[in-house]
């Protein structure tokens, strides 16, 4: 690869924005096992995805049916921006471990 596919590869990740939602619980093993409950429970249903996320996320962003809003590659943890960035959109994914606890993520929207 030479140097103009290392500038069309930066200038691609300038652009990719995405959008996504989170339900965060704080714990171990325990917040694993509830996200996987509530998961099969939401299905890949974005207004019961809201609802969970207003009940049992620990985040502030929880009040917004969990919204992070839009953001880029690098604006998030590893872990989330892994997931958000490569995953399928539309389609609940996880439980995630961050350093913040454990996460279910719906993607919203993502431009390639």
């Amino acid at each position: 690869m030479g140097i103009f596919d290392d500038i069309q590869r930066a200038f691609k990740s300038l652009s990719m924005r995405a959008n996504a939602s989170h339900i965060l619980i704080k714990g171990g093993a325990e917040a694993e096992i509830k996200l996987e409950d509530l998961k099969r429970e939401i299905g890949n249903n974005p207004v019961a995805f809201a609802e969970a996320a207003a009940t049992y996320s620990a985040c502030p962003s929880g009040r917004s049916g969990g919204n992070l809003g839009d953001f880029g590659p690098g604006q998030m943890v590893k872990e989330f921006d892994q997931v958000v960035f490569s995953e399928d959109v539309g389609v609940v994914h996880g439980p995630v471990k961050t350093q913040f606890g454990y996460h279910l993520i719906l993607i919203n929207s993502r431009n390639d």
